[in-house]
């Protein structure tokens, strides 16, 4: 923890910073769930393939990986907390735009603006938890960030529908998070104007990407693979459920059991891999269990449906979580680890991205989105050679 210059005044009690933290994360993937369980009305509305509606979940994730890298320029301009600021309004802008998204272009206008705040929200938060929290109480606070996360993940699935019937439109559906990412604002700006005089280390000056790194590109890929599982599976699991003829209310309870699961598994990962120095032990039944929920999605879909979507839920979950460590476990510094993440993000989120769209276009080909699990499957698979790879042993990025 950084001392203070005596000329800077003091920053709040830490519980104080822990609220404006958790109700920034609470919105860092909102605008990407809330959109699945609603995509055959906007479909249906603005008569777009499968392919375009599922760009409304590709989007988000482009910009994660594309904008994950200039945060730290961003903070290096601004401030880590001034730069969290803007980002918490570039999500409100993005949310609000979403009442009008019966225009098509103000619709993914909206979005790209979400995707650049949870971007530039995302990558610094974690930096700002090491830098301004006491060491004993980083742990307790990275969990609360992630249960606000995936917390809110969970519930904006499975409320989209009933509020959208609630309010009449998917449009105002959509745009009611605005009230969320207010409070994330709100919550924000107070704690901004204490804390951001008090610079990082990573703000003096971003660091190369380590590009020429074997290591740094073995965890890029793994976690590459399996975001693009992931956010595959956010955006077609309710799609999928509809059309096997379920309500869409129905099915976006299904996505939030889907999105609740990561909660536990997603708070154990990190937990377990503090007594566990072969991270292989913990990524490979991650892996397991996601490939298990997708090949139970594809051959049994009715049979056990819930079961299927908390299976997926917990290896997901676990798989994401484990790749933040990896971030931190295969750096020697926290600078190092800071250019490994966003080479990580750059890379896996800029591929990942290609994912709800491609398999969409998989939808649009086949005529059933059955074969969308298949193919997250196999990729499931892949993700678990990778992990293989992943020794104790290997050098890490300095």
């Amino acid at each position: 923890m950084l001392r203070p210059d005596p000329a800077i005044r003091p920053l709040p009690p830490v519980w104080v910073m822990a609220v404006a933290l958790v109700s920034v994360a609470a919105n860092l993937r909102v605008a990407i769930t809330s959109v699945p369980p609603l995509l055959d009305a906007i479909s249906a509305d603005l008569g777009l393939s499968h392919a375009a509606a599922g760009a409304l979940t590709t989007l988000p994730v482009l910009c994660m990986g594309l904008f994950a890298p200039v945060a730290s320029r961003i903070a290096h301009r601004m401030g880590a907390a001034g730069a969290v600021l803007a980002a918490a309004l570039s999500i409100v802008a993005g949310t609000a735009g979403r009442f009008a998204g019966g225009n098509v272009v103000v619709l993914y206008v909206g979005t790209f603006l979400c995707g650049v705040g949870i971007a530039v929200a995302g990558t610094l938060l974690p930096r700002l938890v090491k830098t301004f929290f006491p060491p004993e109480r980083t742990g307790l606070v990275t969990g609360l960030y992630m249960l606000a996360m995936m917390g809110g993940a969970a519930l904006s699935s499975a409320v989209a529908v009933p509020l959208a019937d609630r309010l009449g439109s998917w449009e105002a559906s959509l745009g009611s998070w605005t009230v969320v990412a207010v409070v994330g604002v709100l919550a924000w700006a107070p704690f901004t104007v204490r804390a951001n005089p008090h610079h990082t280390p990573d703000e003096e000056g971003p660091g190369r990407l380590p590009w020429r790194h074997s290591t740094a590109w073995l965890v890029a890929g793994y976690l590459a693979l399996q975001s693009w599982c992931f956010y595959s599976a956010v955006t077609w699991l309710a799609p999928t459920y509809v059309e096997q003829g379920w309500s869409r209310g129905s099915a976006g309870y299904l996505a939030a059991a889907f999105s609740g699961a990561q909660i536990v598994s997603g708070l154990l990962g990190p937990v377990l891999s503090d007594k566990t120095p072969d991270m292989r032990r913990l990524l490979l039944p991650a892996a397991a269990l996601g490939v298990l929920g997708c090949l139970g999605i594809l051959f049994a879909p009715l049979a056990a449906p819930w079961v299927w979507a908390v299976v997926a839920g917990l290896g997901q979950g676990a798989a994401f979580s484990l790749a933040l460590v990896l971030l931190v476990r295969y750096a020697r510094t926290p600078d190092a680890s800071g250019r490994l993440t966003g080479m990580a993000f750059l890379i896996s989120y800029g591929i990942a991205s290609v994912g709800p769209l491609a398999m969409g276009l998989v939808r649009d080909v086949s005529g059933s989105l059955s074969l969308v699990w298949l193919v997250l499957a196999v990729i499931g698979a892949v993700q678990g050679l990778v992990v293989l790879r992943l020794r104790p042993d290997l050098s890490r990025v300095g």
